[in-house]
């Protein structure tokens, strides 16, 4: 298996990696088109997109 393959990370390990709650990652994912993969009721996450989302600077819109 290629070890390159970055893995899909939960919702609780976003909120860890961005200090910020549950309630504000679906908020993100509403509102600021946060990347984001919806499999079943679980959120995923790919952490490589989450920082390109992040410097792109939409996280910071008001």
């Amino acid at each position: 298996m290629d070890q390159n393959i970055e893995r899909w990370v939960s919702m609780k390990e976003i909120t860890e990696y961005l200090g910020v709650s549950r309630d504000t990652i679906l908020d993100w994912i509403d509102r600021r088109s946060m990347p984001a993969a919806k499999i079943g009721r679980l959120w995923k996450f790919k952490i490589s997109e989450i920082d390109a989302w992040m410097k792109s600077g939409v996280a910071a819109e008001q």
